[in-house]
C-alpha cells in the first residue's frame, strides 16, 4: 500500500473531485461519516463525555462535522474551537453555520482564554491540525496540546496527531498530542511508523474515504507499507519434480571466539527458510559447536583458530551471508562499517543488515529520522546496494525507494533476532528471489514469525531461537486466511 506525501495527499483529494464531480464539503462529509461510524460502532450511544476540541482549518471543518453526526444521535457533546488563525478554510465555516443551526454553540478559545477542565474519563476528539501543519503551533496552542496529554482521557485524532508534520521532522515533541488511537483518512502515513514520531500514534486505523483509485494507481510513492497482500505476490512456490539443487546453495561465513552462537543463529534460519543447502565458514573454533548442534549443515573452517583470517573456498555457493558474529579484531576482517573502502567492491544490490550502530557508521550521523531515510536512500544509490534499517518498523530502501515492513514487535529486541535475518535474507536469495524481493520479504517473515511465538512466549520471552520456530508457521500464515485489506489497515503496538 502506497505512503503519499502531504502534496500527493492534497492532489488525491483535488482529483477525486473532479473525477468523481463532488464538492469538498461532500468529501468531508464522508470523512465525518466515517469518523462517526468508528465511534458510534464502538461506544453504542454511551453517554460519556466527548469533548471535541477543533483547529480553524480542514481538520477542524471534520471535528464539527463528526460533532453534529454525534449531537444528532444523541450523544453528550461538547465543542471547543481554537481560534489560533483569524484565516479559516471555507468547509469549516460551512460546518460551523451547521452546528449553530442546530442550536449547538462552541467554546472558541483564544491566547488569554482558561484552559478548560478536562476528566480521565472523557472522550477527547483531537481535530486542531491535520496534515498541511508546517510549522509549531504557537506556545498558547502548545499548551492546550500539553493540558489534553496530561488529562488522563482517552484521545482519538482526526487523521494525525495535532502538532506532527507530515514530512518532516517536528522541533518541539511537547506540543504534539500523544493519541491513544488515530483514525487516518484512506492512506497510511510514514510518521505512524518512525520511532520519533511513531510514538504519538498508540493505535491506528485507515478509514476508506472514497478517495480516487485511478489516482492512487497512477501515482508513485516513495515509500509502500509492505502487508500480507504486498509479499503473497513474491512468494515462489516449489515444483513437485525439484531437489535441493533447486533451492541453492547458501554460505554462512563468520564468527569468532564467544561468538559462533550467531553463525549457529544465522545458519539454522536459512535452512529453516527453505535454502537447499547451508554451509558455514567458520574459525578453527567453531567447528565442532557447529557440527555438533546443526546437523543439516555443512561445516568449513579457516586457519584462524579464534577469528577469520584468509578466507579460501573450494566452492562457489548461490550467495553468502557474510560477517555475522566476526568480530573487529585487528587481525581478522573487520565490518565494513569499519573499512568503507571495501564498499566500492561490493556487487550490485547486495543487501546489508546492520545493527544501529553500525549503520551510523556508514551513513554518518543524522538529525532526525527522515535525515536518516535522506542518506540512507543517498547511501544506496551511491553504492547499488539494498539497505535493511531495522527498527520497530523495519524499513528496506534500495536507490529512491523505501518499503515499510509491519510485522514484528518489542519482543524481538533480542540477542541474535538480527542474525536470523540474515540468514532468512541470505536463504532467499539461494532460493533465486531477487535481492530487493528477498529483503522485503525476509523482514516481513522474520517479524510474522515473532508474532506468531509471542501468542505463546510473550515479549519477554521471546528468543532468537522461538523467531526461528516462527519461520514455518509463518510460511504457513501466508495461506492460512484471506489476505489483510491494508486499505482498512489496523495497528496496534
Amino acid at each position: 500500500m502506497k505512503i503519499f506525501t502531504a502534496k500527493q495527499i492534497y492532489a488525491a483529494d483535488q482529483f477525486t473531485l473532479a473525477e468523481q464531480k463532488i464538492t469538498s464539503d461532500e468529501l468531508m462529509e464522508r470523512a465525518s461519516v466515517q469518523l462517526f461510524n468508528w465511534l458510534h460502532h464502538r461506544l453504542q450511544g454511551a453517554q460519556v463525555k466527548i469533548k471535541l476540541f477543533c483547529g480553524i482549518g480542514n481538520n477542524g471543518g471534520d471535528g464539527l462535522a463528526l460533532a453534529r453526526h454525534l449531537m444528532e444521535h444523541g450523544y453528550n457533546i461538547e465543542v471547543i474551537v481554537v481560534n489560533y488563525s483569524e484565516k479559516r478554510s471555507a468547509d469549516f465555516l460551512v460546518n460551523l453555520k451547521r452546528l449553530k443551526d442546530r442550536k449547538i454553540w462552541p467554546y472558541f478559545m483564544n491566547p488569554d482564554t482558561e484552559l478548560p477542565s478536562l476528566s480521565s474519563e472523557d472522550i477527547i476528539i483531537d481535530a486542531l491540525f491535520g496534515i498541511g501543519l508546517n510549522r509549531s503551533p504557537d506556545q498558547w496552542v502548545a499548551q492546550i496540546i500539553h493540558h489534553l496529554n496530561k488529562s488522563g482521557a482517552f484521545v482519538v485524532s482526526v487523521d494525525v496527531p495535532s502538532g506532527l508534520f507530515l514530512d518532516q521532522a517536528v522541533n518541539n515533541l511537547e506540543s504534539v498530542v500523544k493519541a491513544n488511537y488515530v483514525l487516518s483518512f484512506q492512506f497510511p502515513k510514514l510518521i505512524f511508523f518512525l520511532p520519533e514520531t511513531g510514538v504519538f500514534s498508540n493505535q491506528w486505523q485507515i478509514l476508506n474515504i472514497g478517495l480516487s483509485q485511478k489516482y492512487t494507481e497512477q501515482t508513485h510513492a516513495s515509500f509502500e507499507l509492505i502487508g500480507k497482500n504486498e509479499v503473497l505476490k513474491y512468494y515462489i512456490p516449489r515444483e513437485k519434480f525439484s531437489h535441493k539443487g533447486t533451492y541453492g546453495h547458501a554460505l554462512i561465513l563468520g564468527g569468532s571466539y564467544g561468538k559462533i552462537g550467531a553463525v549457529s543463529l544465522a545458519s539454522r534460519a536459512c535452512i529453516t527458510t527453505g535454502s537447499g543447502l547451508v554451509s558455514a565458514y567458520v574459525p578453527q573454533c567453531g567447528y565442532i559447536p557447529l557440527q555438533s548442534s546443526l546437523p543439516e549443515i555443512m561445516v568449513i573452517t579457516d586457519k584462524g583458530e579464534k577469528e577469520i583470517m584468509n578466507i579460501s573456498l573450494n566452492m562457489e555457493p548461490n550467495v553468502i551471508g557474510l560477517g555475522i558474529g566476526m568480530g573487529t579484531g585487528k587481525n581478522g576482517i573487520n565490518i565494513l562499517a569499519q573499512k568503507k573502502s571495501l564498499l566500492k567492491r561490493l556487487q550490485p544490490k547486495t543487501v546489508l543488515t546492520p545493527h544501529p550502530g553500525e549503520l551510523k557508521r556508514l551513513l554518518g550521523a543524522w538529525e532526525n529520522d527522515f535525515d536518516k531515510l535522506k542518506k540512507a536512500k543517498e547511501f544506496s544509490k551511491k553504492y547499488d546496494c539494498i539497505l535493511v534499517l531495522k527498527e520497530a518498523h523495519t524499513i528496506v530502501v534500495y536507490d529512491e525507494q523505501g518499503y515499510v515492513n509491519t510485522t514484528g514487535n518489542p519482543g524481538m529486541a533480542t540477542a541474535g533476532s538480527g542474525d536470523v535475518l540474515t540468514g532468512m535474507i541470505t536463504s532467499l536469495i539461494a532460493q533465486k528471489y531477487e535481492p530487493l524481493k528477498a529483503a522485503i520479504f525476509g523482514v516481513y517473515l522474520h517479524g510474522r514469525a515473532a508474532d506468531l511465538a509471542i501468542e505463546n512466549l510473550g515479549y519477554q520471552a521471546l528468543t532468537a531461537t522461538a523467531i526461528i520456530n516462527g519461520i514455518g508457521p509463518a510460511y504457513i500464515d501466508l495461506f492460512n486466511v484471506p489476505p489483510v485489506d491494508t486499505e482498512n489497515q489496523t495497528k496496534e503496538d
